[in-house]
């Protein structure tokens, strides 16, 4: 009978051990996965790519990057939203970015240039569907101290939020060159 609870006790035994390792594995699969997310929202990693150069060179130039305040907006706090769910399907959905760097597709200046009302507008829509949920994450409405505003910035804030609007609706090009929107083909006419 001894046989018996002997194997009961080594059976016991091997499930803890194997509980022990599983738990371990997900402990130190969690603290990677966090990590690799926490270096992709990093400017450094975002601005590595070559065609990130020309709007980065614009960034610099605005409030976002330097101001009295000292309070800097990198890349991901604009474009990569704070809730887990969001922020994994941003980061999927950043394959397309990879991607045209690998097809040079906005590798010089004029090439960027040719698509930048494509990818503004897309990132409007993207703010816009949103409610301007990463602009939030630092400006809110709720937040805002309307009397120290000038009367004009009072004025509008105070409107935008009687009329439902959000932050993208009146600031586009906030931290990069606002592009003119191009001009219909009208050769193609008949």
């Amino acid at each position: 009978m001894t046989g018996g609870s002997n194997s009961g006790s080594t059976s016991r035994k091997k499930t803890i051990i194997i509980l022990v390792l599983v738990f371990s594995a997900g402990v130190l699969f969690t603290g990677l996965f966090n990590m690799g997310l926490s270096s992709t929202n990093e400017m450094e990693f975002c601005t590595s790519c070559h065609s990130m150069k020309t709007n980065f060179e614009e960034y610099k130039e605005t409030i976002h990057y330097q101001n009295t305040s000292g309070v800097r907006a990198v890349c991901s706090d604009c474009h990569v939203p704070k809730e887990f769910g969001p922020k994994m399907v941003a980061k999927i959905l950043a394959y397309k970015d990879v991607l045209h760097e690998i097809l040079g597709t906005l590798d010089t200046k004029e090439k960027y240039e040719a698509h930048r009302w494509e990818m503004a507008s897309r990132v409007w829509a993207k703010m816009k569907a949103s409610n301007s949920r990463e602009c939030r994450s630092c400006h809110d409405f709720d937040q805002m101290d309307l009397s120290e505003q000038s009367r004009m910035a009072r004025k509008r804030h105070s409107k935008a939020v009687d009329e439902g609007l959000t932050c993208i609706d009146c600031h586009k090009g906030i931290a990069h060159t606002e592009p003119d929107e191009p001009e219909e083909n009208t050769d193609n006419k008949g």
